[in-house]
C-alpha cells in the first residue's frame, strides 16, 4: 500500500505540460475544421443557402467562393481540386467559401410536389447574404457550369465584390429553339441521369465510360434529392442570356477554362470572344475531358496559382512550372509532367519568367 502512494507521489511530480497538450488539441482541432470545413446554414432573402468555410474568417484577403455544376454538389465538383498536394499552398493563404445550389447539398430532403425552384438570377441575388454573414467584403469566384453561370449573374450585379473570377465551361447564352428542341428529345429517348452525364462529361469520356463516369451516373441515379437536381436543371435550361460583350463585360480578371472535347468548348470559345482581351485569360485543356476540376487538376491549380499572382497575392509563392516555361518562345513545345509535351501561344506583353502571365493571354495545354 505504502509503495502505490509513493509510486502516485512520483508521478505527480512531473505532471503533464497543459500548455503543450492543449495546443496539440488545438493543432489538431484546426486541420479537422481544415478538412471537413465548418457547415452553416444561412439565411437569405429568397430561402436557404447551404454553405462550407474552410480556414478562418479573419484575413485581409478576399475568400476564395466557389459554386457548383448540376448533378454536383461541393464536395464532389471541387474536393479533388482543393484537396491536390500543390493546391495547399492556396488553400492555407486563403479562407474557401463552398456554396450549394438550394437543395443541393448532400442529404438535402427531397422538394414537395409543384415547389418553384428559384431562377438563375434569384440564385445568384443569394450571394450577397453569404458574404454579409461571414464579413466578406470581396471574394474570387470559382465557378463550374451552372455555378459559372450563377457567379457570373452575381459578379455583373455586384462589381465591387468580385476580385476576380474563374469560369469553368461557361455558357453565357440562353437556349434557343434548337436547344430547346434537342433538351425535349433527350428527354424522351434518354433517361434524367444521361441527360446530366451529357452536360458534365465530353462524348469521348461517355463513350468509354470511365471510372469518374461510372461513379457519378452511380451517384446522381442513387441521390435521395434526385427531384432537386432536376428542379436546378429545369431551371438551368430557361436561364437568360448574359448579353455580355466588350461593352457590358466583367470589371475584374477572369480566367476562362474548357476541356478541348467538353460539351460546352464552342460556348466557351464564343464567350471568350466577347471578353475584354486585357483582362482575360483562356485556357483550353487538352485530355481534360469534361471535368477538367477533377480530372486534370494538378494543371489547374498551376493556372490557378498564376492567376492570383496576376492579381497581386502570393508573390511570394514557388514559381510553377508554367511560369517557368515563360523564358521559351511564345509559341513552344514543352512538358509539364516530364514525359509528354504540350503546346501553348500566349501574347505579347511578358517580362521574362519571374512575373506571371499577362491577363490577356490564351493557353492551350495538352496532357
Amino acid at each position: 500500500m505504502t509503495t502505490e502512494m509513493q509510486e502516485i507521489a512520483i508521478t505527480e511530480e512531473k505532471p503533464l505540460l497543459t500548455g503543450q497538450a492543449d495546443a496539440k488539441d488545438a493543432e489538431l482541432a484546426a486541420r479537422i475544421l481544415l478538412d471537413q470545413g465548418q457547415e452553416h446554414s444561412i439565411e437569405t432573402p429568397h430561402g436557404v443557402l447551404h454553405v462550407t468555410l474552410h480556414g478562418t474568417r479573419t484575413t485581409r484577403r478576399p475568400a476564395i467562393l466557389t459554386f457548383h455544376d448540376v448533378g454536383l454538389d461541393n464536395k464532389s465538383c471541387f474536393s479533388p481540386l482543393f484537396k491536390f498536394d500543390e493546391m495547399q499552398e492556396i488553400v492555407k493563404n486563403f479562407t474557401l467559401i463552398h456554396v450549394d445550389a438550394p437543395g443541393q447539398e448532400e442529404g438535402a430532403a427531397p422538394y414537395p410536389t409543384g415547389y418553384q425552384y428559384p431562377s438563375m438570377d434569384t440564385v445568384a441575388e443569394m450571394i450577397p447574404s453569404v458574404l454579409q454573414f461571414f464579413n466578406f467584403r470581396t471574394v474570387i469566384g470559382v465557378g463550374v457550369g451552372v455555378g459559372a453561370y450563377v457567379l457570373s449573374k452575381f459578379t455583373l450585379a455586384n462589381p465591387d465584390s468580385v476580385e476576380g473570377l474563374v469560369l469553368i465551361n461557361i455558357d453565357t447564352n440562353a437556349r434557343g429553339w434548337i436547344d430547346w428542341a434537342a433538351q425535349k428529345l433527350s428527354s424522351v429517348t434518354s433517361s434524367f441521369t444521361e441527360q446530366i452525364l451529357c452536360h458534365l462529361f465530353s462524348q469521348e469520356e461517355l463513350s468509354s465510360n470511365t471510372e469518374l463516369v461510372q461513379s457519378h451516373r452511380e451517384r446522381i441515379s442513387k441521390a435521395s434529392n434526385l427531384v432537386n437536381i432536376e428542379l436546378l436543371w429545369k431551371t438551368y435550361n430557361s436561364r437568360r442570356d448574359l448579353s455580355i460583350d466588350r461593352n457590358n463585360t466583367f470589371k475584374c480578371p477572369v480566367m476562362l477554362v474548357v476541356g478541348d472535347q467538353a460539351p460546352y468548348e464552342d460556348a466557351a470559345v464564343e464567350c471568350n470572344s466577347k471578353m475584354d482581351p486585357t483582362t482575360t485569360s483562356f485556357l483550353k485543356m487538352a485530355d481534360a475531358g469534361g471535368l477538367p476540376q477533377l480530372t486534370q487538376p494538378g494543371k489547374l491549380t498551376e493556372a490557378f496559382k498564376y492567376f492570383i499572382q496576376g492579381m497581386g497575392y502570393m508573390a511570394s509563392s514557388c514559381m510553377t512550372r508554367l511560369s517557368r516555361s515563360r523564358t521559351t518562345s511564345l509559341s513552344s513545345s514543352y512538358s509539364m509532367d516530364g514525359s509528354r509535351s504540350r503546346s501553348r501561344t500566349l501574347s505579347q506583353g511578358s517580362q521574362g519568367g519571374q512575373m506571371p502571365p499577362s491577363p490577356s493571354q490564351t493557353m492551350e495545354v495538352s496532357c
